[in-house]
């Protein structure tokens, strides 16, 4: 876990404003270990109703080379040999930061809360408090708005959908 900060610490200057660092993981394989590095677009604060792009594999590919680099021109990781992965967070990735639900504006998501009865709804607009949702019309309700705040959210999750509509 320490190493794993070290390297954060490394690469994290060296994305520079392009990327934002996600996560970094270091696990042995054989001989090797395998650095993986997580990196998104970074959000101007979590306030918004536009869709954020994914980056692209371009600016994966580029995200990659600084990351190499940096840890190139550095001595955390020793001399023992390692395999660099550097990617975006899929929709696997569970939604935990305010960051994480403007990042997926226009996408549904299941909203999992404490107090509150799990839905699966479309994520309209976030501000510094919450998120604002549009729960979809059923067979016997229409399409309604709804409001959960950050602190009653336990867990959040992009689900995948083959006809989104208005796609990025």
């Amino acid at each position: 876990m320490a190493q794993s900060a070290a390297v954060a610490s490394i690469v994290e200057p060296a994305l520079g404003e392009t990327f934002a660092l996600e996560d970094v993981t270091i696990t042995p394989a054989g001989k090797r270990r395998v650095v993986r590095v997580t990196v998104d677009r970074p959000v101007d604060g979590v306030v918004g109703d536009t869709p954020v792009a994914p980056l692209t594999l371009d600016e994966l590919a580029e995200g990659t080379r600084r990351v190499s680099a940096a840890l190139d021109d550095s001595d955390v990781l020793g001399n023992q040999p390692y395999v660099l992965e550097v990617s975006s967070p899929g929709v696997s990735r569970p939604l935990t930061e305010p960051a994480h639900f403007r990042r997926n504006v226009g996408r549904l998501v299941e909203i999992t809360a404490a107090e509150q009865p799990t839905i699966t709804a479309r994520i309209l607009a976030t501000d510094d408090g919450g998120v604002d949702l549009e729960v979809p019309a059923t067979d016997k309700a229409p399409a309604r708005p709804e409001r959960r705040e950050y602190t009653d959210i336990a867990r959040g999750q992009v689900q995948v959908e083959f006809n989104r509509p208005d796609a990025i």
